[in-house]
């Protein structure tokens, strides 16, 4: 699932310590390039949720991605929540460090 090579949509919930404006979205949707990388790295979406809260879909996987493509449009990450991988949604009623057995349809709904 986390493999870069599958292409697997991953859904991250990012607070920011600056405010986001349209001008980082557009970049991290057209392409920021990371250090250890020559070319650009995409988010497939970047939704602005309110003026510190995007929502970054990523289909790779590479080492504190999500931080590092903030970070590389002039902002800083304060705190990071994967949300969603594929189909699954992690669910509400589930708290932090809580863990449960998944039932066969959103086992199914992980390769979506």
């Amino acid at each position: 699932m986390s493999s870069p090579k599958k292409h697997i949509a991953k859904v991250y919930e990012v607070t920011t310590k600056h405010p986001i404006d349209d001008k980082h979205v557009q970049k991290l949707l057209a392409g920021v390039v990371l250090d250890d990388d020559p070319k650009p790295v995409k988010a497939a979406a970047a939704v602005k949720v309110s003026e510190h809260h995007l929502q970054l879909t990523l289909t790779e996987g590479k080492y504190h991605q999500v931080k590092r493509m903030v970070a590389a449009v002039g902002n800083r990450v304060e705190s990071l929540h994967r949300s969603q991988i594929g189909g699954l949604r992690l669910p509400a009623d589930l708290a932090a460090g809580q863990w449960r057995w998944l039932q066969p349809a959103e086992l199914a709904a992980l390769g979506q």
